[in-house]
Order: structure tokens, then C-alpha cells, then sequence
């Protein structure tokens, strides 16, 4: 028989939200599926369908709560200064993927939501990544201006983006009989885009 109470909607989200996270911790999404979560909480596969619709929108829940850590993970980072700050940023991107790389795939693996509430809050949370790595290219550079600091921290970002999907994989390459490694190259890429910035001329 059904206990109400344990199926509350929010009490029953925040259970399967945990389960999710403990499968994400150790393996990939893929063999994880809506009848495994239901056995995993303690309910019918139906009660999960009224829930959230489908496994798909379940799974951009879980998209937008790893968002939603990445940016609690960026409001931490230590430095106000540009430089530093970028390359802080660069280096947690990259650990917080090495570290939830499970979550990570599936993040860029599963298509995001398309419209409603999660298609909101996905956004916000993706533009306000880039918000503030436009806002630190202008700090560090005054001479850029917004559509310029608005190409350049994406194509910054989907520089570093690229050598952290690349790390995941090992797909970087060796040098003299060692892997090379994603900090090193972040910290390369971030100082060759900041020594252009810097050696920028006012234009006549």
C-alpha cells in the first residue's frame, strides 16, 4: 500500500536527486533508468512518470543541480583580480570535472531543456558563467568593449571547455614519454590570451 507521505513531491525529488548522485559517483548514466530509480527509493516507475513527465526531464534536473554546484563552486573562488581569477576559474572547471565526471558527460552528453522552468534556470546558470568571465576580461583589459569581451570569453572559455574534455578522455597527447597534463596547458592558454589582452593598443 502507498504511504503518502513518502512520496511528498519535494521529499521524493530531494531522494531521487540522491540516488541519481550516488549512481553519477560511481558509473555513467547509461544503464541507469527510470525503473532502477523507482526500486532505488522506494516507489512505482509511475509515480516517478507523474512526477517529472519522463526520464529525460528527470535527468535535466540533475543537469541543472550540477550547474547549480559548478557556480557554487566559481562564487568560492578566492581572488578578486582578473588574472588571478581566471586562472582560478580554469583550474577549478577543470577539477570539479575531473572530480564529477560522471556528471560532467552527462551534462554535455543529454540534451538540455528546450523550454519551461528548467530551460530557464539552465540558462541563467550557463549565461551566468559567461557574464562573469566577460565582466573579468574587461576588468583586466578596459579597452574591450561588450561584443568584444562577449566573443572573447567564449571563445576563451570554449578553448578551455575543449582541453578539459580532452584531459577526461586522454586525448591530449604525450611529450618525451609523458602525458601532458590539462593545468599546464590551461595555464599556457590562459597566459597567451591575457599577454595579447595586456600588449592591446588604443586605437587612433
Amino acid at each position: 500500500m502507498a504511504r503518502p507521505r513518502q512520496h511528498a513531491p519535494d521529499a521524493l525529488h530531494a531522494q531521487v536527486m540522491h540516488a541519481c548522485d550516488e549512481w553519477l559517483a560511481q558509473q555513467s548514466v547509461h544503464g541507469l533508468s527510470l525503473r532502477a530509480l523507482a526500486r532505488e527509493v522506494g516507489c512505482a516507475p509511475s509515480t516517478l512518470l507523474k512526477l517529472y513527465g519522463s526520464f529525460n526531464v528527470l535527468l535535466q534536473h540533475v543537469n541543472v543541480e550540477t550547474l547549480a554546484r559548478l557556480q557554487s563552486t566559481i562564487t568560492n573562488l578566492a581572488s578578486d583580480e582578473p588574472e588571478p581569477w581566471l586562472r582560478a576559474l580554469a583550474n577549478a572547471y577543470w577539477r570539479f570535472a575531473e572530480k564529477d565526471c560522471y556528471r560532467w558527460q552527462l551534462l554535455f552528453d543529454h540534451p538540455l531543456a528546450q523550454e519551461g522552468e528548467l530551460d530557464q534556470r539552465q540558462s541563467q546558470l550557463i549565461e551566468a558563467l559567461f557574464t562573469q568571465v566577460e565582466t573579468s576580461l574587461k576588468q583586466y583589459q578596459p579597452l574591450l568593449d561588450d561584443a568584444e569581451a562577449r566573443r572573447l570569453g567564449r571563445t576563451l572559455w570554449g578553448s578551455v571547455h575543449g582541453l578539459v574534455q580532452l584531459g577526461l578522455n586522454e586525448r591530449l597527447g604525450y611529450w618525451q614519454g609523458h602525458q601532458l597534463k590539462v593545468d599546464e596547458l590551461l595555464d599556457q592558454l590562459l597566459s597567451t590570451v591575457l599577454a595579447g589582452l595586456r600588449n592591446r593598443e588604443q586605437p587612433e
